[in-house]
């Protein structure tokens, strides 16, 4: 089988790379997915989102190694395996990320992706408002006429603190609290999979292959030839005329530059893998963001009234059936945006998430809804500055890998730690959320001091799933995976499209990025290729 183009993963952005590369009709495009289809119910749901959260059918299932920095724990660490990727299994909030974070990754190697040139980027991806469009692109939509009556709470409490309340956390102004803008069309989820892969699967040029293993990249002569891959028990090899482009993600892009042999040497060499390419940065400087949640009980009714008792579930059920509106048709993020723990600080450096529900979350289970009224106040340091790694534990393409987040490594980040939980004990000690908390649910942070802080920090704080930087861009081999256009240094015919490649985690969700940077990439791709 021969393609002018290769896709490695039907992702946020393998999804979006295969309707912009075959748009002109003329290419044709391979897209391969270890998972299977995302016509599932709970996919599609808005609020489904816990029902799909440990599930083995669509999802890697990943925990990464004992991590010292958060009392040794081992955390889980959900990735897609489905159609649509991780994008068919988050929780919808479509975030762009502050300005500054952009124009670090220009300053960080990645010429070309300054703010300006990202800002245009986004608002071609973008889709607002209800009206149908004839051109593929991502649903962003405004569903506050729908949420929950409490979370207005959250915007009140929000001006007693001093934060703006923005119209648009996506808007000119980046700086406060909003309703968050979910990847929602219609009452279902809208993940790239729905925006990009159908309309472009409609031109027959665009073939996908669904659990379908790559085993390795196939490089002749310092040029990515292909693939091979196996579905099943049987293997297949397909040529590439053009590229080979990995949009695995975060964890199994540097996994399958491993085992294809393009990695540092001795890692390569210790699992008896032929070298193709000495590259010691692949899999090096991990980046995610971990958020601390206090959890409270209301003494007015919330989300947990209605979805907290067998007869709520099953009259929402029916509302979002009906009408596809209702608790199930709004995502569980419902408020949030930046703010700055200090206001010496030059830039917001938390992201709060404030959710109009409280429910037990097991280290890889289903989360449970709790039965009585309840909330939760979540804050997440933006831009952490400590990095791990992503490193093959054989060569084997099923196994494993190793992943070590190196949490809090640094004292920056310890110090953002507290100043993470000291903003939310002022949230939650405003008089809006003063008049409606029943009881803090513990550990109770009210009266730490610095170091009980820190401590909570470590034994409670987990990841937002935004693992990214693992095959970052820079200026060369020795700091970096790939160069500005997202080619793999010293290789031809290879790129590497996902958050992988991002230089340094963005602010916030790292969803709207990623497709930020297939679409731009896309640019990329169909320039060089018409040289």
């Amino acid at each position: 089988m021969e393609f002018d183009y290769i896709l490695i993963g039907a992702g946020s952005a393998g999804c979006l790379l295969a309707d912009r590369l075959s748009e002109t009709g003329r290419t044709k495009v391979l897209v391969l997915e270890a998972g299977g289809s995302d016509a599932k119910f709970w996919i599609k749901v808005p609020l489904g989102y816990g029902m799909t959260f440990s599930n083995p059918k669509l999802n890697w299932n990943y925990h990464v190694a004992p991590d010292p920095g958060l009392n040794g724990r081992s955390v889980y660490w959900p990735r897609g395996r489905v159609v649509g990727g991780s994008s068919s299994i988050n929780a919808m909030a479509y975030v762009r990320g502050l300005a500054h974070d952009f124009d670090d990754w220009d300053r960080a190697g990645a010429t070309g992706w300054g703010w300006e040139t990202v800002r245009k980027t986004y608002d071609r991806l973008e889709h607002h408002g209800a009206e149908k469009t004839g051109k593929a692109a991502l649903a962003v939509t405004d569903l506050s006429s729908q949420m929950h009556p409490f979370s207005n709470r959250f915007l009140a409490a929000a001006q007693d603190m001093n934060w703006p309340v923005l119209a648009d956390l996506n808007g000119p102004e980046r700086e406060g609290i909003s309703t968050y803008r979910s990847t929602v069309r219609d009452g279902f989820r809208c993940s790239s999979a729905d925006a990009f892969l159908r309309p472009a699967r409609r031109r027959g040029n665009v073939k996908l292959v669904t659990h379908a293993v790559v085993e390795k990249v196939i490089i002749e002569g310092g040029r990515a030839t292909g693939v091979r891959y196996r579905v099943g028990d049987q293997q297949f090899i397909a040529r590439a005329l053009g590229e080979v482009i990995l949009c695995a993600g975060a964890i199994n892009s540097p996994k399958l530059l491993q085992i294809s042999g393009i990695g540092p040497v001795a890692l390569l060499k210790s699992h008896g893998i032929d070298v193709v390419q000495d590259l010691p940065q692949v899999g090096e400087g991990l980046q995610d963001h971990l958020a601390v949640t206090q959890h409270f009980e209301a003494s007015v009714p919330t989300l947990n009234s209605r979805l907290g008792h067998p007869l709520g579930r099953v009259l929402a059920g029916l509302q979002y059936v009906l009408t596809r509106k209702g608790p199930l048709g709004v995502p569980v993020n419902q408020i949030g945006g930046f703010v700055r723990s200090d206001p010496k600080l030059n830039a917001p450096d938390l992201q709060m998430y404030c959710n109009p529900a409280s429910y037990s979350n097991p280290p890889d289970g289903t989360p449970v809804i709790d039965r009585d009224p309840g909330f939760i106040l979540s804050a997440q340091p933006c831009r952490p500055t400590s990095r791990g790694q992503v490193r093959i534990t054989s060569s084997h393409p099923l196994d494993p890998p190793s992943i070590q987040p190196n949490s809090l490594a640094t004292h920056e980040d310890q110090e953002v730690a507290v100043r993470a939980g000291k903003l939310l004990r002022a949230l939650a000690s405003t008089p809006t959320l003063r008049a409606v908390i029943k009881a803090a649910k513990a550990p109770d942070i009210s009266q730490m001091d610095d170091a009980g802080m820190l401590e909570t920090f470590r034994a409670r704080a987990s990841t937002v799933f935004h693992a990214s930087c693992t095959c970052r861009m820079g200026a060369g081999p020795s700091h970096s995976v790939l160069d500005a256009r997202l080619r793999v240094h010293g290789m031809r015919g290879l790129r590497v499209v996902d958050a992988s490649a991002f230089p340094n985690v963005t602010s916030g969700n790292t969803n709207a990025p990623t497709m930020m940077l297939a679409m731009r990439a896309a640019d990329l791709i169909l320039e060089d290729g018409a040289r």
